[in-house]
């Protein structure tokens, strides 16, 4: 029979690391300033990491007999984290924001920690994935060339095949490395218009040059050597013989200054001839979509039929349950929709929150919400603010209609903001004109307006027919307000980054529709 006592091991080895008798190594992290010395025992790191083996090798020592790591790439609150792990196993990241865990994972990696590595990398894709997405940039560009993080590659692999324009249309896209930039421009499955990753390609390469004119018809000579230089990497992995003659002239041509004379030679012999032979290297059209598959027809009771690919219900089967909200936001939204004064308990959550509509799933366009919402009553939609950690939505226990327009009554809606991230506290507010609690839009304009909930406290809408493109999704703060107060601290318009609609289901009486 053996006996453990990890508990105890791990306990002594804590206070270990607050003994200053016998300790014989010295680490400087952080920066002037900031710098901090911590005191360790060169067996105990030589034990948890092969980094500090190699490490402690080289390291010079002073006549006490005391070596020096200096390590100024990583902060000290950060570093105490990690030495406390080092010696007692346990590592504490409940009070912790998800910027800093994320650095806690870079830096146990280039520790050659792995097993808290791994376990921070799992931590992440289970349950920080709506903050994966929302940082792409900072974290795709991080694990592009390392030899580790193969689960966070696969999760960020399956985004770009799947779901491009989260990144695209993202609100740091123009913030992303040239080589993640790159990496995502060889993909032949970037499912995406050859025209529009030409748009996305100029758009960030002329946001790497900020003193360029607003107006490229201003701009000089100079000006177009600037941007080419900038995106002499991306520019031969454009389809530009799969763009149309039309996109041609109206999007490319402004900015030929930026291509090679032959090349621009033969992208308009090409469009006005296409069967005669060009010089250019021709690159393979990329693959839009999986036309191997079947597709079958799936009806249900509340909505029309529409065709979707057997690919397409595959991943509705295996999709998680939210890409915006986690089960704590559940409870929360659970309680406000029964007028509780305490938050249930995740163990006591009265309701199931059924997908219905997923944006990066289902697309963006403002007639996707009224097709797929058509006839659901006690619904709850949930958006997340491009470019921040903002989530913001409404509930409604009435029938969303796309027949209908005018206001629409109701005593039980309320409009949220969700905690999230750097968003502390979450905000309920409730209908107070119960008379235009809502505003069901007529079918000519739902081309633009998605979602209203009474005079713009809540409301998506884009009049490129698209929620991510144009900023058009707003939280107003109405002088004659139809909720008791505002969800933001802003009246400025916005894109979203994503947004879905849950069906409010009670547990109880499953076919009971919550109003």
């Amino acid at each position: 029979m053996n006996f453990k006592f990890f508990d105890k091991l791990s306990q002594d080895f804590s206070e270990l690391l607050s003994d200053k008798k016998e300790y014989n190594v010295v680490i400087e992290v952080d920066k002037e300033g900031n710098m901090k010395s911590f005191t360790a025992h060169s067996v105990v790191l030589r034990c948890h990491s092969s980094y500090f083996d190699k490490e402690l090798e080289n390291a010079p020592t002073n006549k006490n007999h005391i070596k020096t790591i200096i390590k100024p790439n990583i902060s000290a609150p950060l570093f105490e984290i990690i030495l406390k792990y080092i010696y007692g196993g346990i590592i504490n990241i409940e009070d912790t924001d998800t910027k800093t865990i994320y650095e806690l994972m870079i830096n146990a990696n280039e520790l050659e920690l792995k097993e808290l590595s791994r376990k921070l990398e799992s931590y992440f894709i289970e349950s920080k994935d709506s903050w994966l997405r929302t940082h792409f940039s900072l974290v795709y560009h991080s694990i592009l060339d390392s030899n580790e993080f193969k689960d966070l590659k696969k999760f960020y692999n399956d985004i770009i095949v799947k779901y491009p324009n989260l990144i695209f249309d993202s609100g740091d896209f123009t913030s992303l490395q040239e080589t993640a930039l790159v990496s995502i421009l060889k993909r032949d499955d970037l499912k995406v218009e050859e025209i529009k990753i030409w748009d996305y390609v100029i758009k960030w390469g002329i946001a790497q040059n900020p003193t360029l004119p607003a107006d490229s018809k201003e701009w000089s000579k100079k000006n177009f050597e600037a941007l080419k230089i900038t995106l002499q990497r991306c520019l031969p992995l454009i389809r530009y013989f799969n763009i149309s003659g039309e996109d041609i002239l109206k999007k490319v041509k402004p900015y030929k200054k930026i291509l090679e004379k032959q090349l621009w030679g033969d992208i308009i012999q090409h469009s006005i001839s296409p069967n005669k032979p060009i010089t250019s290297i021709v690159l393979p059209a990329r693959i839009i979509s999986n036309r191997g598959l079947p597709s079958r027809t799936i009806s249900t009771p509340e909505l029309p039929s529409r065709t979707i690919s057997t690919s397409e219900l595959s991943s509705r089967v295996n999709d998680p349950f939210s890409t915006i909200i986690n089960e704590e936001h559940i409870a929360e939204l659970s309680s406000w929709i029964d007028r509780k004064s305490t938050i249930y308990s995740s163990s006591n959550i009265p309701y199931e929150f059924q997908l219905i509509l997923r944006g990066s799933r289902d697309g963006f366009h403002p007639k996707t919400f009224w097709n797929m919402c058509h006839g659901h009553a006690g619904t709850i939609v949930i958006a997340k603010v491009a470019g921040t950690d903002e989530i913001v939505g409404g509930y409604n226990p009435l029938a969303w209609d796309n027949l209908k327009s005018g206001w629409m009554k109701t005593n039980d809606n309320f409009i949220f903001s969700l905690k999230n991230g750097n968003i502390r506290n979450s905000i309920l507010s409730r209908v107070i004109d119960s008379d235009k609690a809502l505003y069901y839009h007529f079918s000519d304009t739902q081309d633009i307006y998605g979602p209203k909930f009474g005079s713009c406290e809540f409301m998506i809408k884009s009049k490129a027919s698209d929620f991510i493109q144009d900023k058009q999704c707003w939280c107003a703060i109405p002088t004659l307000a139809k909720y008791e107060k505002p969800i933001r601290t802003t009246s400025k318009r916005f894109s979203i980054y994503d947004y879905e609609v849950f069906k409010i289901i009670n547990k109880q009486i499953p076919n009971c529709t919550i109003r």
